[in-house]
């Protein structure tokens, strides 16, 4: 999370007054009745009292949706809006999922409660909005989102459909004589779907996303089959490359399994989290309640007796739910092996595949996803990917976790998909982080070590270490503690201080926030802490790390081989521009900021800083191909170490053109801002002669 943006989120919550005292009486007494018997929140029951129809409902207006009578896995659903009169700028609609009809007040929990009395005099409208908006808000998220007391999945302007304001849709709704005389005005939009396992529906509202007033509702549609196996990915765990663990969503509960290889097959193990797994303090958090959205159940199952750098075909389900289509995997190069090939990167999220505005959108990372899909897809060897903290952004939002899932699983299903935990996944008050501030909405980790299983040292222990080819990599968690003599502390120094150099001349260590970043600073959230710095760096001289990568600041940023802010030694360019790092003669790591795969990208200071060598804003990824010898790196920068291998990565894709490339009308591959292809590849590589 970008400093300046925090204070700004500090300022708004605590400007906010959502303490409960603040409820008028005649509410809070209707909810505590209702908590003895529903044991929700006073925020739910705000939640079911906000979506109540306008007083003066236009009586032609209509919205359906065009679809199949149930919903397939992924599909564009056409909403059509008929009848009304006036068109306005502040009408929208939203997907709300459960559907709305889930919560509307019983009243068999509540005999004597007068609805029409709490619709109307019941909580102050003020009230709700301030708690909608500080559920964004604490996570990081600013923009303009529907302030409703039920989260929408996702909402449009009506406006998107440009006929929409002009009336060129229109319908006579009454005539007379054979002359219209009520004549109405039309709109149709398309809305992505995918299967999040509960029905949803679609409600237009006027008033724009502040003052919201519900006009109409469509009908419940529901998937054809929630149970579906879904979203699957893959991870190591352990560095002979030997087993995979594939991890999938499902509705059912049921054991599944996944069949791969000759006839080879592994059974699932099942896990979920509910509301009361997440964690909250006395501020309310989106997981607990707003943000909610049931998880399915989350399938995941060890397929051993493997080959290193091996294809295999698998699918994954059971007959009474479903399976897969035939899914290639590629295993990784076991420990000790010549070569590597992976991608690192942080930051990434989603952003929808429509015109729709959903909770925290990262406008880099679809363009991004499909431009490592058409690496791996055209032929291009890719053995793993390392995704170093803030994985989804759904921050209590929890069918972001489901859209998250389907963008990366066409590449994540096909080879290992390695993480790091990031402060939008732990993060919170209270709740044993680091960091105090309420990034991860009230998730706690807990959604993040469900979806995915890494190989830690245990729950909560999020760090953990695997080898692949000639590469050691140590991953840590930023969001734990890792000051001296701690668990996590011990553990990096025995991890690092035990790595045979012969077998694995390459020391990787990843984790989510920087050592070093010249992004701008501000005093209470600095983009660099240095109490981790003073705490850890030492660990990296002492046990000769050749490369720490890290995310956090979205930008890209390499340094000369630092320690302690001072320049230890400086590339040299080979003859073909590539910076070189000799480090036969070892003098300290080189650093390297990789948070470029989404999130809006940060800016850099003004200032000089004599350690950093190379920035860049845009958007991409990191390449890196380990040999023995050497490690190569390219972004749209390429860079080498000579002394112990250290790889190349990319970065492609600038902001404008997003919407383009998720059109497939331009090819993700490097670009300028005005959209035209770059030609420089620029190199640095890490050299052992």
């Amino acid at each position: 999370m970008r400093s300046q943006l925090v204070v700004t989120i500090l300022i708004v919550i605590f400007s906010i007054n959502t303490d409960a005292s603040s409820l008028p009486e005649r509410l809070l007494r209707s909810t505590a009745e209702l908590r003895n018997h529903t044991k929700i929140s006073e925020f739910r029951l705000v939640n079911r009292m906000q979506l109540a129809k306008c007083f003066h409902p236009n009586p032609y207006l209509k919205i359906s949706v065009t679809s199949n009578p149930t919903l397939s896995d992924e599909e564009y659903v056409t909403v059509n809006i008929t009848g009304v009169w006036p068109p306005s700028i502040t009408d929208w609609v939203a997907m709300i999922s459960p559907s709305h009809t889930e919560y509307v007040l019983d009243h068999r929990y509540a005999p004597n409660f007068d609805l029409v009395t709490y619709l109307v005099f019941g909580c102050s409208v003020k009230t709700c909005f301030r708690i909608a908006a500080l559920m964004y808000q604490q996570t990081g998220d600013l923009t303009s989102l529907p302030l409703l007391c039920h989260y929408p999945v996702k909402a449009q302007y009506v406006s998107n459909d440009p006929e929409y304001l002009k009336c060129s849709k229109s319908d006579c709704e009454v005539s007379i004589d054979g002359k219209c005389t009520v004549k109405t005005c039309g709109a149709t939009l398309s809305f992505h779907v995918i299967n999040i396992r509960t029905d949803i529906e679609f409600v237009m509202f006027t008033g724009g996303f502040k003052t919201p007033c519900m006009l109409s509702r469509s009908d419940q549609i529901k998937f054809a089959n929630p149970n579906q196996p879904l979203y699957a990915h893959v991870a190591s765990v352990d560095s002979t490359a030997t087993s995979m663990r594939l991890t999938w969503v499902s509705g059912d509960r049921s054991p599944q399994q996944v069949q791969y290889g000759d006839a080879q097959t592994a059974h699932s193990s099942v896990s979920t989290f509910s509301q009361d797994d997440m964690c909250t303090s006395w501020l309310e958090s989106p997981a607990v309640d707003f943000g909610w959205h049931d998880p399915g159940f989350i399938h995941s199952a060890i397929m051993t007796g493997l080959r290193p750098s091996t294809n295999y075909s698998y699918k994954y389900g059971s007959d009474s739910v479903g399976w897969s289509d035939e899914m290639k995997l590629r295993t990784p190069p076991a420990s000790g092996s010549d070569e590597l090939k992976f991608l690192a990167y942080g930051d990434m999220g989603k952003a929808p595949l429509d015109s729709s505005v959903e909770h925290y959108t990262q406008p880099g990372s679809v363009s991004v996803i499909k431009a490592m899909e058409e690496e791996v897809s055209s032929g291009g060897r890719v053995d793993s990917i390392f995704h170093i903290g803030d994985i989804s952004y759904a921050t209590g939002f929890m069918a972001e976790w489901d859209f998250f899932l389907h963008l990366i699983s066409p590449l994540a299903s096909q080879l290992p998909y390695m993480t790091a935990i990031g402060n939008h996944e732990r993060d919170y008050i209270d709740s044993g982080s680091v960091y105090v501030t309420p990034d991860s909405g009230g998730e706690c980790g807990v959604a993040y070590e469900t979806y995915f299983p890494m190989p830690t040292a245990g729950k909560d222990k999020p760090w953990y270490s695997i080898e692949q080819g000639p590469v050691h990599f140590t991953v840590i968690s930023t969001e734990h503690n890792w000051t001296q003599n701690s668990e996590q502390y011990e553990w990096m120094n025995k991890d690092m201080g035990a790595v045979n150099r012969t077998t694995t001349p390459w020391l990787i260590f990843t984790g989510h926030r920087p050592m070093y970043s010249s992004s701008p600073r501000i005093p209470i959230l600095p983009s660099v802490d240095n109490q981790f710095v003073e705490a850890v760096e030492p660990l990296l001289l002492a046990n000769k790390v050749d490369l720490v990568l890290f995310g956090h600041i979205h930008n890209y940023e390499r340094t000369c081989a630092v320690y302690n802010k001072e320049c230890r030694g400086m590339p040299t360019k080979d003859s073909n521009g590539v910076d070189t790092y000799q480090n036969s003669n070892y003098t300290a790591p080189v650093h390297a900021v990789i948070g470029i795969a989404g999130f809006e990208l940060d800016s850099f200071t003004q200032n000089d800083n004599s350690w950093s060598l190379v920035r860049i804003s845009k958007y991409g990824y990191l390449r890196v191909h380990a040999t023995k010898s050497e490690l190569h790196a390219e972004i749209q920068e390429m860079w080498m170490i000579v002394s112990e291998s250290l790889n190349a990565w990319q970065i492609d894709v600038p902001n404008d053109v997003a919407a383009a490339l998720r059109r497939g009308l331009l090819r993700p591959r490097s670009l300028d801002e005005s959209g035209a292809l770059l030609d420089e590849t620029l190199e640095v590589a890490l050299a052992l002669r």
